[in-house]
């Protein structure tokens, strides 16, 4: 099982070489209605997912399903323009393939976004919550099966999956740009059926803020690398028994899009610091 997994990443990284010598210092994966702020970026090369031999394909309405390579600045950058989801069908190996794929490349940093339901009552629609931990019981372990020595340990230590430090370039950089951050605890259920309020009850009794379909199997891959990780949440409604009406995915994209400015302003600067701190060291 683990020589299949990491066979197929590596058929995958001989693919993307023969195409690109690439090499990104951040890894971006933006998730539903975020996909444009690949535009804001000076394009390398775009690599549509279909054309990397055994690649999963996003399937997703609001998910171009390509990578972009580029700069944000001087930023070395490469931009996953959708992401791939375990409801999608496929195994949670290959949802977490294009995060190992990055990393092979040569990125150190994996910045996630995504869009979410808010359970925690401070929350509002259009708020941007930086991830500070998440809760990774209801979706399944991405390093359940024989260990990949080749990527990491058999037992990652969790306590820290989410950078102190790029936490703090995070606040930094909203504070500068008079963004109204707030922070909290992630939880990744399965979808795609959005929740029912006795699960967001349930969540909300377990210390989640928010919830969504993505993100922490991807943050549970990189940290088994030694990835240093950042992450920040749009909260796109309010979650199930909290929300007075019915869910959409409609919805998620239309709110998605209306904080799109402020998460482009949040996403760029912290970047710039993620890469000036790297010319300092």
């Amino acid at each position: 099982m683990a020589d299949e997994v990491y066979g197929k990443l590596l058929k995958c990284y001989e693919c993307i070489r023969k195409r690109t010598d690439f090499k990104p210092l951040v890894a971006l994966v933006l998730g539903s209605g975020l996909g444009d702020y690949a535009k804001s970026m000076t394009i390398v090369d775009t690599i549509p997912y279909n054309e990397i031999e055994g690649f999963p394909v996003s399937t997703v309405i609001g998910h171009a399903g390509q990578f972009v390579l580029g700069y944000v600045e001087n930023v070395p950058v490469i931009c996953m323009q959708g992401r791939v989801h375990f409801y999608e069908g496929y195994p949670v190996s290959d949802v977490v393939l294009p995060t190992r794929l990055m990393y092979k490349m040569g990125a150190k940093y994996l910045f996630l976004t995504n869009a979410s339901g808010g359970i925690n009552s401070l929350l509002k629609a259009g708020d941007l919550m930086m991830i500070k931990d998440h809760i990774s019981l209801f979706a399944p372990n991405p390093l359940i099966g024989p260990n990949i020595e080749e990527l990491g340990t058999r037992f990652p230590d969790m306590s820290h999956v989410y950078d102190p430090k790029l936490q703090e370039l995070i606040r930094k950089t909203a504070s500068e740009l008079s963004i109204d951050l707030k922070e909290g605890v992630y939880a990744q259920l399965t979808g795609p059926s959005f929740e029912s309020p006795a699960e967001i009850q349930l969540l909300k009794h377990v210390g989640a803020d928010a919830v969504g379909m993505s993100t922490v199997v991807e943050a549970i891959a990189a940290n088994h690398m030694g990835m240093r990780i950042l992450a920040i949440s749009c909260v796109c409604n309010m979650a199930a028994g909290i929300s007075p009406t019915p869910l959409t995915h409609e919805e998620v994209q239309q709110a998605a899009s209306e904080c799109a400015p402020l998460f482009k302003k949040l996403v760029t600067g912290t970047i710039l610091k993620i890469g000036k701190n790297e010319d300092a060291d």
